[in-house]
């Protein structure tokens, strides 16, 4: 009696663990078959924006985070060309530890400034049309970065620009190097440094989140794994067979 209650509890667990592949296996089919249907208009638009939004979202918590300029050596803030010459005098003469003081500081501020990036994306993409969708979906590896260079671009700056002032007076850089430019310039016959230290560090800071929107930009588009919604997979995908063509 006990064997054959056991091989009875045997048979149900046997046909319930099937069952759950089964249903594991239809539901993954269906998935990948909803994946190969051509998306509607609605769901390209909402799935483009689905992704900028990641994507733009991404990139500004990244550089907004503690040492997310500092330590990222593509992004990362040095002193303006004009201004190396003056560096390597300032180090030549003992002040290494305070030009890398003033690296940190304008790479702190650029951080404090990022955290005005996301909701600045977030309008951009609610204002697109249908044909800045198209365009960017099926356009090239950056036309999504290269839309918001051209949207935006003004309005980061008017935005960063003031945090990053405030930021850099905090830790006494711009005094300092204001000073040193304004020192430097009276010697003859050298390129004059821009003193205003801000503009410059406003722009690397814009520079450096395109340069990470470009790259959630180009994973989206090439690394399916990237694709984390079912919407996003059915309308990468449509671009996908489109660009074959």
């Amino acid at each position: 009696m006990k064997a054959r209650i056991l091989s009875l509890t045997a048979l149900l667990v046997f046909i319930t663990l099937t069952s759950c592949d089964t249903l594991n296996q239809v539901a993954k089919a269906a998935t990948a078959t909803d994946a190969q249907k051509t998306p509607t208009t609605l769901e390209i638009g909402n799935g483009l924006k689905q992704a900028l939004e990641i994507g733009t979202g991404k990139s500004s918590d990244k550089l907004s985070a503690v040492d997310g300029f500092l330590k990222n050596a593509e992004v990362k803030i040095l002193f303006p060309p004009e201004a190396q010459k003056a560096e390597r005098t300032l180090r030549s003469i003992g002040l290494g530890s305070l030009c890398d003081n003033v690296i940190t500081s304008l790479n702190h501020a650029a951080e404090d400034a990022a955290v005005k990036a996301k909701p600045i994306f977030i309008g951009a993409i609610k204002q697109m049309t249908l044909q800045d969708v198209t365009n960017i979906l099926l356009g090239s590896q950056d036309a999504a970065t290269q839309y918001f260079k051209k949207t935006t671009t003004l309005q980061l700056s008017g935005q960063f620009r003031p945090v990053i002032q405030t930021s850099l007076n905090k830790v006494g850089a711009t005094k300092y190097y204001t000073d040193a430019a304004q020192a430097y310039n009276k010697v003859p016959f050298v390129s004059k440094i821009n003193p205003d230290i801000t503009d410059y560090v406003t722009q690397k800071a814009i520079d450096g989140l395109f340069i990470e929107i470009a790259k959630e930009e180009l994973n989206i588009r090439q690394n399916l794994g990237a694709r984390t919604t079912p919407l996003l997979q059915k309308v990468f995908s449509f671009a996908d067979k489109q660009m074959k063509k």
